[in-house]
């Protein structure tokens, strides 16, 4: 594989030109050129993962943000999964152990520094005991019980929580680790805006998209809509337990360079400003769970819009417009579970990728007369 670069540019809209001609000058003939559009968690780990599992290809990242500037660069990164409702159970179960695996591995490496992945324990609590006392994933993350009368004295409030450890992927870091990986394999870094996936035609032989909301417009996809959350991040190295109430709306989350404090949860809201009142109620809420964060300094707000969808979009589809096809495969919708899964279903994408090629480099037989 040749060299990695991270380029800028401006090409036209559907001009690639001179790009594609030095791009691809030293690949062989039957080198599979895949476009990545998208370059948060989902869209780099997938190119990773392409990487790994599809022989005889070369793959550019497409986007026109990268690290810091993605909606995962907001995210705490905390495994705990979110519930998708139209994705089995044992599906979403199988994606949530992929990733716990693939970051336990890194966590336990001398890459975990700089991966910013580190093991992480604490509680999570409940004003009223749950349905489901023990949840699907309960046997994936480490040394989960029901918390101790005497752990839950500390959470007046509360009558029910669970103890256990998991893992905390901080994407800052994360996200140019997996791009060094991406460049160290001969990758590509694009920076560009793409409003229509054709305009990768015919430059690319297989599209993955993983565009997060933007797939509203590259995918028509009315599905996926924003959730958007705030967080504040604070300050306070004496925090090191995290504690999540059981509705995910507030939770504490320390990590190495500061502690997150969340959240909220906003459908179909699309401000990426910080709101003053929504900071107030934060750590209003936070400060209620644990009154030591009075003392925390250095507040500093961010937003990010998640890209929420009922299931996350695995599917690969044939684009076709006057004779041309353009085969796609769709990642996208991971709403404030991407952290969680991605590695999962980075693997499930990458899979669809490689039957896309397969399907390419196998000849269609001539219709016998």
């Amino acid at each position: 594989t040749g060299p990695a670069r991270h380029c800028k540019t401006s090409f036209g809209a559907r001009d690639f030109g001179g790009f594609q001609d030095c791009f691809f000058r030293d690949r062989p003939m039957d080198t599979a050129r895949i476009a990545v559009v998208g370059a948060g968690v989902v869209g780099l780990s997938t190119a990773v993962c392409i990487s790994k599992l599809v022989p005889q290809c070369s793959v550019t990242i497409i986007s026109d943000k990268f690290t810091p500037d993605t909606t995962s660069d907001v995210a705490a990164g905390m495994l705990i999964p979110h519930t998708y409702p139209d994705t089995p159970i044992h599906t979403q179960k199988q994606w949530f152990r992929e990733t716990f695996n693939h970051l336990f591995a890194i966590a336990n490496s001398a890459e975990a520094g700089d991966a910013g992945v580190h093991l992480v324990s604490g509680w999570q609590i409940f004003q009223s005991t749950p349905t489901e006392e023990v949840p699907f994933w309960a046997d994936v993350v480490l040394g989960f019980r029901r918390m101790t009368e005497a752990e839950l004295k500390k959470f007046p409030q509360y009558v029910f929580g669970q103890a256990f450890t998991t893992l905390k992927c901080e994407c800052l870091a994360y996200l140019p680790w997996l791009e060094k990986r991406i460049k160290g394999s001969g990758g590509w870094m694009l920076t560009r805006r793409i409003d229509d996936l054709w305009e990768l035609y015919p430059s690319f032989d297989i599209v993955v998209n993983c565009s997060g909301l933007g797939s509203r417009q590259l995918a028509g996809d009315s599905k996926i809509f924003p959730v958007r959350g705030q967080v504040l991040q604070v300050q306070a190295p004496w925090v090191e337990h995290f504690i999540r109430d059981g509705s995910g709306l507030t939770y504490i989350y320390p990590g190495t360079s500061h502690v997150t404090l969340g959240g909220t949860r906003q459908k179909g809201d699309w401000n990426l400003s910080p709101d003053a009142e929504n900071s107030r109620e934060i750590l209003s809420r936070c400060c209620a769970l644990e009154p030591s964060l009075h003392g925390a300094c250095n507040i500093r707000e961010k937003v990010g819009l998640r890209p929420y969808r009922p299931g996350v979009r695995l599917q690969t589809e044939l684009l076709a417009r006057d004779g041309r096809r353009l085969p796609v495969v769709h990642h996208y919708g991971h709403g404030s579970g991407g952290i969680s899964v991605h590695w999962g279903t980075a693997l499930e994408a990458a899979r669809l990728v490689s039957e896309c090629v397969h399907a390419l480099r196998t000849p269609i037989p001539k219709s016998k007369l």
